[in-house]
């Protein structure tokens, strides 16, 4: 486990030792049976051995083997901590900032909607049809539902023409 926390957590070598049918077989027996008896050979088993050990699969205690699954724990809370979850509306976007899915919430959606008309019209800003539904296909992939969501909301309202767009 030192050397997986010491290489920043890097899930690489875990992952390509698990790729390793001998070292996979090895570490399902510890797993399973908590043997080291894969059927594979006194020099097989040792090396599989040997490659669980260095990434941190399994650790010797005394002359036992025991699985370790405490690589898991730091490779996940590694990787928490490189991309932390979002927040608020971020929860449904991607990571180009179009939106990922609409939420369940009533508040959260509200949200995200207000959100979405806030960056694509300015206060006082008239657009038409045409123009509002290029913008949100910037952050949508159905500009159309989109608008209408805006204008249910009465977050961006028609003009008395009906061709005309402003925030609501």
């Amino acid at each position: 486990m030192e050397e997986t926390e010491a290489a920043g957590a890097d899930w690489r070598p875990v992952v390509a030792a698990l790729a390793n049918g001998d070292a996979r077989a090895v570490w399902a027996a510890v797993v399973a049976t908590g043997e080291t008896d894969a059927g594979l050979g006194a020099a097989r088993t040792r090396r599989a051995l040997d490659l669980l050990e260095r990434v941190g699969l399994v650790r010797r205690v005394g002359d036992s083997v025991v699985a370790d699954d405490g690589v898991f724990r730091n490779l996940l809370a590694a990787s928490a901590a490189v991309r932390p979850r979002p927040t608020g509306v971020g929860r449904f976007l991607r990571a180009d900032g179009r939106i990922d899915r609409y939420p369940s919430s009533a508040d959260d959606r509200m949200a995200l909607l207000r959100m979405v008309a806030e960056s694509v019209l300015s206060d006082g800003e008239v657009v038409g049809e045409r123009a509002l539904t290029e913008r949100l296909a910037e952050r949508s992939d159905d500009p159309v539902a989109l608008r209408r969501y805006l204008v249910d909301a009465r977050l961006v309202v028609r003009t008395r023409s009906g061709s005309e767009y402003a925030r609501g």
